[in-house]
């Protein structure tokens, strides 16, 4: 569920969510969770595209700011000491199965019967406790599930930006 609590879609969705990314999705999405300022932060994407390409990633991160803070976060090594967590601290690791059940869970009903990607978590992991994808661990959170990277992350770095930059982007198509 999005901070704001409101995921009923918006007019102009696609076109911020074509924003952030800098392209426009791929797929059938909706969005999965909303910041304060009530723009998208998370798309939910069907898990086979049109084409009938699969497509691993159910949670996908589109907000600028969590973006830029998860690829930070990577680049520093944060990626290691999340594993090394896993390996170490069995109540963490007990939770990121049980996130990675509901992911495939959640996969199975959003794929209603047809997922080449069949068993995979967040970013397409078959094993529970990579994390081989921090932006998939954030977007996994934010759409409700309980990802203790995910949330690791959230705390560290806020839910959202403190500046509404989405709602300053331009209006150029991009």
């Amino acid at each position: 569920m999005s901070e704001s609590g409101d995921d009923a879609p918006r007019r102009d969705d696609a076109g911020v969510v074509t924003w952030q990314l800098g392209r426009r999705p791929r797929g059938r999405w909706r969005v999965a969770a909303r910041c304060r300022y009530g723009f998208p932060q998370a798309i939910e994407t069907e898990p086979v595209l049109p084409g009938g390409e699969p497509f691993p990633t159910l949670y996908y991160l589109t907000c600028p700011y969590l973006v830029e803070a998860a690829s930070a976060a990577e680049s520093e090594g944060e990626l290691a000491r999340f594993d090394a967590r896993a390996s170490t601290d069995a109540a963490f690791a007990a939770r990121m199965r049980e996130a990675h059940e509901e992911v495939v869970s959640r996969r199975a009903a959003a794929a209603r019967g047809s997922d080449p990607c069949g068993g995979v978590g967040a970013a397409g992991q078959r094993d529970p406790l990579a994390t081989k994808c921090l932006h998939a661990r954030i977007a996994t959170a934010l759409a409700g599930i309980g990802d203790p990277v995910g949330e690791a992350m959230i705390e560290r770095v806020g839910a959202a930006c403190g500046d509404a930059r989405c709602d300053g982007r331009s209006h150029d198509g991009r």
